[in-house]
């Protein structure tokens, strides 16, 4: 008498879990997608530099240290080092942006 019970809240019990997966599922097919990708500053370079476009240009906080500046430096240097194929007018804009932390300005802005 107690096998068919048992049996009978098995298939109970696997019916309200099927149920709940299938929710489940249809509750996450539904959420928005969301890009994982890293977004990137839309807009092109400003007349002067200012320390905001520094620090997106080398990929650091506006108040970081000297030594985390000079390593972002150093990085996006060598990924567009116009002697290894990068472009010099982004290589000025690094060095411009270092600049602008380091407090060097020379003259407001590059040479293009």
């Amino acid at each position: 008498m107690a096998t068919p019970l048992v049996a009978s809240l098995s298939v109970a019990a696997a019916a309200m879990g099927g149920r709940y997966l299938i929710q489940a599922w249809q509750a996450f097919k539904a959420r928005p997608v969301v890009p994982r990708v890293r977004r990137f500053y839309p807009g092109g370079f400003e007349q002067q530099m200012t320390r905001r476009e520094a620090a997106l240009i080398l990929g650091v906080r506006e108040h970081a240290p000297l030594d985390k500046i000079k390593e972002a430096h150093r990085r996006a240097m060598v990924a567009n080092h116009p002697d290894s194929g990068g472009s010099h007018y982004l290589a000025s804009k690094i060095n411009e942006a270092k600049d602008v932390f380091v407090g060097k300005l020379r003259g407001g802005s590059s040479m293009f």
